[in-house]
């Protein structure tokens, strides 16, 4: 990726989920780690989600779960990105159970980040995955 070039992150919430704490901090913070982002909010559908990535361009799609929907709506994003030929790395943060980690990564989510996970450690795992792109 170019170095002058500032990558770019869209940030959301799906479906029903409404505790968006976590991601607007995010958001904040990896925007001090050099990172343009963008966030749309709480309540988003696939489509959204996609019309504004493509839109704005962006580098990776971050969701964040804490609903326990995390399965039913990575796949519906996924699906219609396969039916686009979009090729954006997705990444999830929230409540996810170890043991869905597995399945996300098997249907295409490049990362998932579980409670705890530091910002700068979220930061360098873009800047990796970004780099090697």
């Amino acid at each position: 990726m170019d170095k002058q070039i500032k990558p770019k992150l869209l940030l959301a919430k799906m479906g029903l989920d409404c505790h968006d704490t976590g991601i607007t901090t995010l958001a904040y913070l990896l925007r001090d780690w050099g990172y343009e982002t963008i966030y749309l909010g709480l309540h988003n559908s696939a489509e959204r989600i996609l019309q504004a990535a493509v839109e704005e361009d962006v580098n990776v799609i971050g969701l964040s779960f804490l609903s326990g929907q995390h399965l039913v709506q990575t796949e519906k994003l996924l699906i219609q990105m396969k039916e686009q030929q979009l090729q954006i790395p997705v990444i999830l943060g929230g409540i996810i159970p170890r043991h869905d980690i597995h399945t996300l990564k098997e249907v295409g989510v490049a990362e998932v980040f579980t409670p705890g996970s530091m910002s700068g450690t979220i930061a360098d795992y873009l800047k990796k995955l970004l780099d090697s792109a």
